[in-house]
């Protein structure tokens, strides 16, 4: 199944999250995002060229939403990460799902069931009971970077499920995405300071660049090609790499709640499948 690959997509963003938390203690979150995005740029103009994809779209209007959408989102991540630890901010930005289907109901004009919409209510649930964020009031701005993270982010996946029907290319898609977030970080980096890059933080920032690249190709890949709910509810898998990373590199330890909080966030993702199965319009 084709929304399988949000699975994919979700490890490299967590990936990603891993990196630029990281990076974090070295570069300014813009400094972060124009590496990040112009690593994105060179890669997928290589594979565009490759692959002799036309970069002309007829559907710049898609595209420009999903790109200056997407660039916002990323941005307002990017500071959250650098405020919070990276399973809270993981947790506030992954509610984009939930303003998804908004999206879909309000106008792309989709019937939404009890059922599904009760899956990814469950799903957010099940993230809460997992990472239990608690915002203190040194942390309220990055509790609202990452809030507003995942309500933009929901218009981005809006436009790339409207990319997907209308036969956009998953390459071209994200090709203009890195390209206009190069253009737009490079003005917003020029107002900070630039610090050296040593082979610490190349390999970091490669490390966010090509995992935040893979995770685009498949995270698009997903919403065009599969169920848009199904993926929207598979990408909470995010939040489990970023938890076990957690534990990996930050020695964090999970109590038997939490394992059942991923238990809960594992179920929502095969009840939204059964759903998406049910519905003839959105088959993989």
């Amino acid at each position: 199944m084709q929304s399988l690959w949000m699975i994919v997509a979700s490890f490299f963003f967590a990936c990603m999250g891993l990196g630029v938390k990281l990076a974090a203690e070295i570069y300014s979150p813009a400094e972060i995002v124009f590496y990040r995005a112009i690593i994105n740029l060179v890669m997928m103009f290589l594979l565009v060229r490759a692959r002799g994809i036309p970069i002309r779209t007829v559907h710049w209007r898609f595209q420009l939403g999903r790109s200056a959408s997407g660039f916002i989102s990323l941005l307002l991540y990017f500071n959250a990460l650098a405020l919070l630890p990276l399973a809270t901010a993981a947790t506030l930005s992954y509610t984009s799902p939930l303003f998804l289907a908004l999206y879909l109901g309000w106008f792309g004009k989709m019937r939404l069931s009890r059922g599904m919409l009760a899956a990814l209510v469950i799903g957010f649930v099940g993230v809460a009971l997992l990472l239990r964020p608690t915002l203190h009031a040194d942390q309220l701005l990055g509790g609202l970077f990452g809030l507003g993270s995942g309500m933009i982010a929901g218009i981005a996946y809006y436009n790339v499920k409207e990319l997907g029907e209308r036969g956009e290319p998953v390459e071209r898609t994200v090709f203009y995405f890195s390209f206009l977030s190069t253009l737009a970080s490079a003005v917003w980096m020029s107002f900070f300071e630039w610090h050296r890059i040593d082979l610490k933080g190349a390999i970091l920032l490669l490390l966010v660049g090509a995992s935040g690249t893979i995770a685009q190709l498949a995270m698009t890949r997903a919403y065009q090609r599969g169920n848009t709910l199904m993926a929207a509810s598979l990408a909470y898998s995010t939040v489990i790499f970023a938890s076990l990373f957690g534990m990996l590199v930050w020695h964090e330890t999970l109590s038997l709640g939490a394992w059942l909080a991923i238990a809960v966030i594992v179920a929502s993702g095969v009840v939204s499948t059964w759903f998406s199965r049910a519905n003839p319009a959105e088959q993989d």
